[in-house]
């Protein structure tokens, strides 16, 4: 892969990205502090806990693809998902910090988007690569929060077109 087609693909991937977010910040937001404990299974995250694991890995991955290294420090995992202590905190942190990440991952170079990164050994790929990936895993925790929401009381935000909720 050449710089210039590393540059294309950031900048698909950013904007695809970009698109995401608002339907993301809708469902996170759809969380209410009174039931954010709710779990459909004892083996199951909590609302929260799969809130608050959105908000900072997808911020986490995005910091990777830009040091050009996977690191994953259990401590500090902890310690940023424990600095919310409201939902309203986490979404105003992932409002402020996501579109930020993102503009410095449309920042990099050609030869940043292509320097092979190690995902904890078990592949590698140029950096640019990765932005599907953290597309892919932030999608799949929203879906798995979305249907969370009417069974904690919440109703389901519009997504990719209209809900049953915002349908009248």
């Amino acid at each position: 892969m050449t710089g210039e087609q590393a540059t294309f693909l950031a900048e698909q991937m950013v904007a695809l990205m970009q698109g995401e977010f608002p339907a993301t910040c809708k469902v996170l937001a759809a969380v209410k502090d009174g039931t954010r404990d709710y779990r459909p299974d004892p083996k199951s995250r909590t609302a929260w806990e799969v809130a608050t694991h959105i908000a900072t890995a997808d911020i986490w991955f995005l910091d990777s693809i830009i040091s050009g290294q996977f690191v994953f420090d259990p401590a500090a995992a902890k310690a940023a998902e424990a600095q919310f202590t409201t939902v309203a905190d986490v979404v105003a942190s992932y409002e402020k910090a996501f579109p930020a990440r993102l503009q410095q991952v449309k920042a990099m170079s050609g030869d940043e988007l292509t320097r092979t990164v190690d995902f904890f050994g078990m592949f590698q790929k140029p950096a640019v690569g990765f932005l599907g990936m953290t597309n892919n895993h932030s999608v799949h925790h929203r879906g798995q929060l979305a249907a969370y929401l009417r069974a904690l009381g919440s109703k389901v935000p519009d997504i990719y077109g209209p809900s049953g909720d915002s349908e009248k």
